[in-house]
This record gives structure tokens, sequence and C-alpha cells, in this order.
């Protein structure tokens, strides 16, 4: 007797599998300042752009998310994002687990310095939390409302309108708690001042908006390689 449920499909998996992916990695690398030189000044941020190291891994997740809202429709991309969301409890919780787990002496690493890198995870959480469930619902929110209008046309504008608008709620809300409130609540870290939380927030914006423009021509790829395996949706 064969199985009435549906099995799900490898673009369905492998989507839920690169938006968890990137999720996990943007919360281990976001406490990393990272800083390029310029070829030309830019205000705020000089010649030089300064932003978290979880800038790139989480702008995947929006990749993925409006992949995922595309071919699945909206429920399917809102149960992701918030079952996703609640992981991020499981990732501090593993975190903080492994710091304050007795160390052998034979560990190849420092507990202090394994401490002072993944310690303000914490922080990172923190912001994530409240960034990641504003911003993930209002991309597919804006994803849906224009797709209600467009149809199965114009990808392309949903999806740069969509994560253009979430990312730039990201970035505020997610550096602000991150690198400003979550510190100087939690006493973990050190906070930083506002000019450096704007310069944060500048670089990490300009670099995600890079991305939602550059990577529609891999929405459609990935929709479009989705589609032809699947069958339209």
């Amino acid at each position: 007797m064969s199985d009435p449920r549906p099995t799900p499909t490898v673009p369905q998996v492998a989507l839920i599998g690169l938006f968890v992916t990137a999720l996990v990695t943007a919360q281990l690398t976001a406490s990393k300042i990272l800083a390029f030189s310029l070829p030309f000044s830019l205000p705020i941020t000089g010649a030089e752009l300064v932003l978290p190291g979880a800038a790139l891994a989480y702008a995947l997740t929006f990749l993925a998310s409006d992949c995922y809202a595309e071919l699945y429709g909206r429920r399917a991309a809102h149960i992701v994002v918030n079952v996703a969301f609640a992981m991020n409890f499981v990732v501090l919780l593993l975190v903080w687990s492994t710091i304050t787990a007795p160390a052998s002496p034979t560990s190849p690493v420092d507990p202090g310095t394994f401490e002072a890198a993944l310690g303000p995870a914490a922080n990172v959480v923190a912001g994530s939390l409240l960034a990641y469930v504003v911003s993930q619902n209002w991309d597919v929110f804006v994803f849906h409302r224009i797709r209600a209008h467009t149809g199965r046309e114009k990808l392309w504008l949903r999806n740069v309108a969509s994560t253009a608008t979430s990312q730039a709620i990201d970035t505020v809300i997610f550096v602000g708690v991150a690198f400003a409130v979550a510190p100087a609540l939690f006493g973990i870290g050190a906070a930083l001042p506002p000019e450096a939380v704007l310069s944060l927030v500048v670089g990490q914006y300009l670099l995600k908006l890079a991305i939602a423009i550059l990577d529609t021509p891999v929405v459609y790829a990935v929709v479009a390689l989705a589609r032809r395996e699947t069958g339209p949706a």
C-alpha cells in the first residue's frame, strides 16, 4: 500500500536547508566586524565599508525565503520563517551550554578564548530574534502583496522590493540591538558608540541591497529549475 502523504521535493528541502544553514551561520559569525576598503568615499562610512560578519549569510536567508514563497506560497513561507525563528533559541542554548560546560585540560582551544569568540552570540541572537521575526514576516507579506497584483509576472519586482524594504528593517533592528542595546543590558561585550553603530547599519544595508539586486537572476534560475521538476505553482 502506497504512502498517501506527500513527499517533500528536492528543491523544497534544499531551500529550507539553505535558509536554516545561512541563519545559523549568521548567528555564529556576526560578532566579527569586517572592514573593506573602497576606491571611493561614501557618506557616513567614508572610504571603508564596515559590516558584521553575518551580512552575507543573512542575505542568503532572504534569497531562500523569496524562492520558497514564490514556489510554495505565503502560508508555507511563514511556517518556515517562524519555525526557524524558534531554532534561534536552540542555537543560543547549545552555544551557552557548551561555554558553561567544564573544559578538558587537553582542549586545543582555551575556554576563555572560546567564550570570547562565541559569548557575544547572545547579543547577536537577541538582536536577530527581534529583527528576524519582524523583517522575514514583512518580506513574505510584501512579496505576496505584490504577487497578488502581478501574478507570476515581474518576479524581479517582488524579489527586489520585498528584500530591499525588509533588509532595511532588519539591519536597523539587528545592529542596534546586537551592538548597542544588548551589550548595555546584558553586560556581555562592549556596546559600540553611536557613530560606529550607524556605520555598521549603512555598511550592512549597502551590501544587502547590492545582493538583493544581483541575486535576482539566481532567484529566477532557482524558481525555473524547481518548477521544471515539480510543475507550476
